[in-house]
């Protein structure tokens, strides 16, 4: 069985991917137990021995900051914010998303800067290691006081109310806890501030996205490459002197990746007529090296987030200070999930245009890739679904973080709407997703009009393993499997 300690170690997006990936189990570390028992410790002492009131421990939250709470209600207060504030609504967020989630909000609660019991960090634990997915809704958030709504849904599980799916069942939380033959926890003071404080649902769906543009950004260049030999392109844009006169990193990589994935092909071989290509095929090093560079920088900005105490009030046990500030706000992180938005919605508009190339019948390619184009309409449509999502992404780009809403009677005046970043960025990563996958539909189609000449060996591989999932069309079918089948072979 793998495990990963939960530590004040650095914990990377990859790692991320490999626990989420590979199965590991989560472990706290005996350095994690001995922060939060500190740090709950100290909390106490200073609840029992300070006379000044302490927000979202012994007043109410929000605006209701300076209403005192009796220490008879403390407990209450938690239950009663964890209830009142689990207003989701929408589509469910995915449980893969909801995983990394519970992830995080383990990781930020382990620094010992939240006040959490050791039992309620524990409980977390246990649902992540027994794939117990709490049931959370996408919208609702405004990303300010953190993910309130979103991480409202998921810790209600903990007190034995909201639903999580186990097993493929959605049950109630109260059923889970008698399942699994355990208690639900009883919060203290401060602990549902700790847990529904913090940007752990946009900082998932942002490493979520990390994760599949990573992914993307690779096939984008594969696909690429197999567009334009089946093209009968050019590869001299590619050449490493050119992109050194402009040395963006992304670019030279890009540049110097294509020159790899064409290496050996016969086609490229072959005299041509022209000395220029159109730019989605000679720009592919200037706007997929691009994506790359956003990519960096999103990552070296989400990296920081996912190693941080996010949540509201900070308890400092060994400085002596409890401070409520606020590192729950979202706007680090929302500014660049726009940006990452708008870069994979580049790198679907580009794919798009490529595709639009492959059907026009130039090039010495028929119309539409179909032998008897006429009685056979070919892969006239696909382009035009392409258009059609690639549209979408554009409409998704308007930037979520531009925007403010004032709430909670105006002492919450100024909010990040990250998690409208996070739910747009999630959708244009999918968009993007289906685009690339129906340029590869059309460049192995394409491709197969330059026989007898073969690609590049790495070309000519990819190719192989996608025709034993799509075939060749020689007359018009039902397409729509055929692209799922696409988005499949990418995806996998």
């Amino acid at each position: 069985m793998n495990k990963h300690l939960i530590s004040a170690e650095h914990l990377t997006i990859q790692r991320i991917e490999e626990i989420i990936t590979k199965g590991y189990k989560l472990e706290l570390s005996d350095d994690a137990r001995q922060r939060i028992v500190h740090c709950r410790e100290y909390l106490d002492k200073k609840i029992a021995t300070n006379t000044k009131p302490v927000y979202g421990v012994t007043t109410g939250f929000g605006s209701l900051c300076n209403v005192s709470i009796g220490s008879d209600h403390l407990a209450q207060l938690q239950i009663n914010l964890m209830m009142s504030h689990a207003c989701g609504t929408g589509d469910r967020v995915p449980n893969e998303i909801v995983k990394i989630m519970l992830l995080l909000k383990i990781q930020s609660l382990s620094y010992g800067y939240s006040g959490c019991k050791l039992d309620t960090v524990e409980r977390l634990v246990d649902f992540f290691n027994n794939d117990i997915y709490p049931i959370v809704y996408q919208q609702g958030s405004l990303g300010a006081s953190g993910d309130l709504v979103p991480l409202a849904h998921l810790s209600l599980p903990l007190i034995g109310l909201g639903e999580v799916e186990y097993q493929g069942k959605v049950m109630s939380g109260k059923e889970m806890l008698q399942t699994m033959g355990w208690e639900p926890i009883e919060l203290a003071s401060k602990e549902g501030l700790a847990l529904l404080n913090g940007t752990q649902n946009m900082s998932s769906f942002a490493v979520w996205a990390l994760i599949q543009s990573h992914r993307l950004n690779d096939w984008a260049d594969k696909i690429a490459a197999m567009s334009l030999d089946a093209y009968n392109g050019l590869v001299e844009p590619f050449t490493d002197a050119v992109h050194q006169v402009r040395p963006h990193k992304g670019q030279i990589e890009t540049a110097e990746r294509m020159r790899h994935l064409l290496e050996g092909s016969e086609i490229l071989e072959k005299p041509k007529s022209y000395v220029q290509d159109p730019y989605s095929f000679r720009c592919v090093p200037q706007v997929h090296g691009t994506v790359k560079d956003t990519m960096r920088y999103v990552e070296s900005v989400i990296d920081t987030e996912i190693n941080s105490a996010t949540d509201n009030p900070t308890v400092c046990p060994d400085d002596d200070i409890i401070i409520s500030a606020g590192n729950f706000h979202g706007e680090p992180i929302a500014l660049p999930m726009d940006f990452l938005a708008i870069a994979m919605s580049e790198l679907a508009n580009i794919s798009e245009r490529r595709i639009y190339k492959l059907v026009s019948g130039t090039r010495g390619l028929p119309s539409f890739l179909v032998a008897n184009p006429g009685v056979n309409s070919g892969f006239m449509i696909t382009q035009y679904t392409a258009a059609s999502v690639v549209s979408l992404n554009k409409n998704l780009c308007s930037p979520a973080s531009v925007d403010s809403i004032p709430s909670c009677q105006g002492q919450e005046d100024h909010v990040s709407m990250g998690a409208n970043a996070a739910i747009k960025l999630y959708k244009v990563v999918l968009n993007t997703e289906r685009v690339l996958a129906i340029e590869l539909f059309n460049a192995a189609q394409a491709l197969e009009f330059r026989r007898p000449l073969k690609s590049s060996p790495v070309i000519q591989q990819i190719f192989d393993a996608y025709r034993k999932v799509v075939p060749f069309i020689i007359n018009d079918e039902v397409m729509y499997p055929y692209i799922q089948k696409s988005i499949d072979f990418i995806r996998k």
